[in-house]
């Protein structure tokens, strides 16, 4: 179990590890558009636990280019642990 935390409301979720984060997420307000990882609607910004999210996908690579702490929410699952994120 891992938990899933938004810097502007300080709102945390208890997630299953594997688990996506994408429902979460558009629950808490982040827009959704493609849900493919090819539009960008739903990039993220993660403070702390980068470690703990799925490796970046190739459509993450593609889009962002430098990952460097973005993120997009329709490719990433948790995997255990801490996950701070800012939109």
């Amino acid at each position: 179990m891992g938990k899933l935390i938004f810097a502007d409301t300080g709102e945390e979720y208890e997630l299953k590890d594997e688990s996506p984060i994408a429902e979460i997420c558009e629950e808490a307000g982040i827009p959704f558009a493609c849900t493919e990882g090819v539009c960008g609607t739903c990039v993220i910004e993660v403070e702390e636990g980068m470690e703990n999210l799925s490796d970046f996908t190739q459509e993450e690579e593609d889009f962002l280019g430098d990952m460097d702490n973005e993120r997009l929410a329709c490719q990433c699952k948790l995997q255990g642990g801490n996950v701070k994120i800012k939109f």
